[in-house]
């Protein structure tokens, strides 16, 4: 009788555990080359108002070191920027997105040496997909390779509304 009891609770464990190994999405198209992470980043936050993002898969980019530095600006003007973490990240931006909010690349500059990838890729925003553009800047993007995938490093960023216009070069 305690055998057929084990052997259930066994069973069902196996059941559960089952169940949630097919539940966990597979990311690892994300990480294979510089262009899926940069797609994978753009396309992860950008959505219609109260539409959940994929917070899993965004967080799959980063390592746990890693770092996302927004440039701000005081209410003096004086120029300043927020360390945040992923998970800091995540909870500034969903309690501040109420509209949508659509971020795409426009120009890439990529540089790379051995482990490390250094992209300058300028973006722009809108609040709707086929909107108008709300703001651009560039996200300087730093990615590790570690022999089977990249990871961001860090991002750091300027947007034009920090007054700072976009460079003719990074348009094209």
């Amino acid at each position: 009788m305690l055998q057929k009891s084990v052997m259930k609770k066994i069973t069902f464990l196996l059941v559960i555990l089952t169940n949630c190994a097919l539940a966990q999405k597979d990311y690892s198209s994300d990480v294979k080359s510089v262009d899926a992470v940069v797609a994978a980043l753009y396309d992860v936050i950008s959505g219609e108002p109260n539409t959940p993002r994929d917070w899993d898969r965004f967080k799959n980019l980063f390592k746990p070191e890693t770092r996302l530095i927004p440039t701000r600006k005081t209410e003096t003007g004086e120029l300043t920027l927020k360390t945040l973490t992923p998970e800091e990240y995540i909870q500034l931006f969903s309690s501040r997105i109420s509209t949508g909010f659509f971020e795409r690349e426009l120009h890439r500059n990529t540089e790379t040496f051995g482990t490390v990838t250094h992209l300058f890729s300028a973006y722009e925003t809108k609040e709707k997909k086929d909107g108008p553009v709300t703001n651009r800047g560039i996200n300087s993007i730093q990615l590790f390779y570690d022999n089977h995938r990249y990871y961001v490093i860090n991002i750091f960023w300027c947007a034009e509304s920090m007054g700072f216009p976009l460079p003719e070069k990074y348009l094209k």
